[in-house]
């Protein structure tokens, strides 16, 4: 199972990388967003793939007696979905925002329109 996962992430870093290379503001979101995805399983996937319960200690017992999943892995990753979630609306905010300004999302346009219309090659 472990093979199959690490074979996705590394296809999902390489979308990704291919994504955030294109000239297209629209195109750079989707690639930092399957970024974070594959970097969030790759920390799921580095922690081990066990079945097992949730590690909650009943009352009445001390220790864990049967094996469990690790939940700091599982909080890591949910942290980094928060986090990527919010950053996420925030550039396509700017995005969004970038182009009913300029009427444009490619960056070499954006730059020159930064720049006052000069064209710098």
């Amino acid at each position: 199972m472990e093979i199959i996962l690490a074979i996705m992430i590394g296809g999902l870093y390489a979308a990704s990388v291919y994504m955030i290379l294109r000239r297209s503001l629209v195109k750079i979101l989707i690639g930092i967003v399957l970024l974070s995805q594959a970097t969030n399983m790759l920390i799921f996937v580095s922690s081990g793939i066990t079945r097992g319960n949730s590690p909650v200690i009943k009352a009445e017992e001390t220790v864990l007696s049967q094996p469990h999943a690790d939940p700091l892995p599982q909080a890591l990753v949910l942290t980094a979905i928060v986090i990527s979630f919010g950053l996420t609306a925030f550039a396509l905010a700017l995005t969004y925002r970038a182009y009913k300004s300029v009427k444009t999302d490619d960056l070499d346009k954006l730059r020159s329109a930064a720049l006052g219309g000069e064209e710098n090659v």
